[in-house]
């Protein structure tokens, strides 16, 4: 009895055991590989597939309903080729922009900004002293969270004898901050008595919607809220404006996880998405399945050590780890590392728990079918964009089987 539960268990615990995940690379990363040693590309890069981006963006433009507008998100696509490529094939001059150094780069004529979070009036001021072109200015509408921020926004295009046009942030549940309902009757009326500002919409951000379960009806409760309280907003500038010149504000709402919710134009009038036209592995939700990655990470491999070892004194631990987890029995170091990413290929890459991250020469482990040389590419797929893009320098553009261009991007910045 006593040997049969032991084989019991025994038996119960290989059961557990995970599999070997490792296995030939792709073929489509394959191609990637073979253009990247082609171009003389020797270090981590950032890769951009131009083809899926296009197929992407008309994914976008079919979801979009009649007459919505759509605005080009330009945090997630940080670089003026990349925006300049998805508004020429959107058909769209509409960016929203988040801080100094990317509102001074897009300020080129082409393109209408809205601010997509508040700036200091600081670096509102700072703007102002380093653009010289007054065309240029026309083009922005500055987003105001609050009535502190509003009089000192009033007080700086009184100083410098400008017109600011002023979309209102509004809380439709996030509550990340901007205006309460009950507040906007002071706001709307402190606009129309000063002549240096001028009120142009509303942005209601609600990306805690996409968050909320489908079950017991959360999330359609969720999307209904805000857009009641976006209704309400509207309703009530109609009062100050009159429902005429309402049409032709600037109703901005959703991000990528959820504007597929819009089916009309009765709330917003425009969407803003950026991330789900490259989609990085954050952005791997059902509502986006129609969408294909577009953005990789290429890191060369610098040494392939076949065996994993540990460093000296956890060399048990490491023998005991390969064997229990077939994963972790080969190990390669790559050029870099400890990004906001995942492998993807070759796969069944993993990071090795207890060697930990570096960002010198990370170690990733893999099963016995790992097959990669010494100089050679893996390749991860960026968690989210804004913050991995301008990590590389130029990103190298994919297209037809090589690399076809290299996009600088903009510089570092918050």
């Amino acid at each position: 009895m006593l040997f049969g539960a032991a084989g019991a268990g025994t038996m119960a615990t290989i059961g557990l055991r995970p599999s070997d995940q490792s296995g030939p690379a792709n073929p489509y990363f394959d191609d990637i590989r073979s253009a990247l040693l082609k171009a003389g590309i020797a270090t981590p890069v950032l890769i951009i597939d131009k083809e899926r981006l296009e197929k992407n963006v008309d994914v976008l433009m079919s979801h979009l309903p009649v007459d919505m507008k759509y605005r080009v998100v330009a945090k997630s696509l940080p670089s003026m080729q990349l925006i300049d490529l998805v508004a020429n094939r959107a058909n769209t001059d509409r960016l929203m922009t988040f801080n100094f150094e990317m509102l001074k780069e897009l300020s080129n004529g082409r393109y209408k900004q809205l601010l997509g979070k508040p700036l200091p009036v600081a670096a509102v001021s700072r703007y102002y002293e380093s653009i010289l072109d007054n065309q240029k200015l026309d083009n922005i509408q500055w987003l105001v969270d609050s009535e502190r921020r509003l009089r000192e926004y009033e007080s700086l295009a009184s100083k410098l004898d400008r017109i600011f046009k002023i979309n209102l942030e509004l809380d439709v549940g996030l509550h990340r901050g901007g205006f309460d309902l009950g507040e906007l009757d002071a706001v709307l009326s402190f606009i129309a008595a000063h002549k240096n500002l001028r009120f142009s919409g509303f942005m209601g951000y609600e990306p805690h919607v996409a968050a909320l379960p489908q079950a017991f009806g959360w999330q359609k409760r969720g999307i209904e809220d805000a857009w009641s309280i976006y209704d309400n907003a509207i309703k009530l500038a109609a009062n100050h404006l009159g429902s005429f010149e309402t049409k032709n504000l600037t109703l901005n709402a959703a991000g990528s996880k959820t504007y597929r919710l819009y089916k009309d134009t009765s709330i917003a009038n425009e969407l803003s998405i950026g991330s789900a036209l490259v989609k990085p592995s954050g952005f791997d939700k059902p509502s986006l399945e129609d969408y294909q990655p577009a953005s990789f990470i290429a890191a060369p491999v610098l040494k392939n050590v076949n065996q994993a070892r540990l460093p000296r004194g956890l060399g048990l631990i490491s023998d005991i780890h390969g064997i229990w987890n077939p994963n972790y029995r080969r190990a390669i170091f790559i050029y870099g590392g400890n990004w906001m990413a995942d492998p993807v290929d070759p796969p069944g890459l993993k990071v090795n728990p207890i060697f930990g991250v570096s960002s010198n020469q990370q170690m990733m482990n893999s099963g016995e079918q790992l097959d990669i040389q010494v100089d050679n590419f893996i390749f991860f797929r960026p968690r989210q964009s804004e913050a991995v893009f301008m990590r590389f320098g130029d990103i190298a553009v994919f297209q037809k089987g090589g690399i076809t261009a290299r996009w600088p991007v903009f510089p570092a910045s918050a």
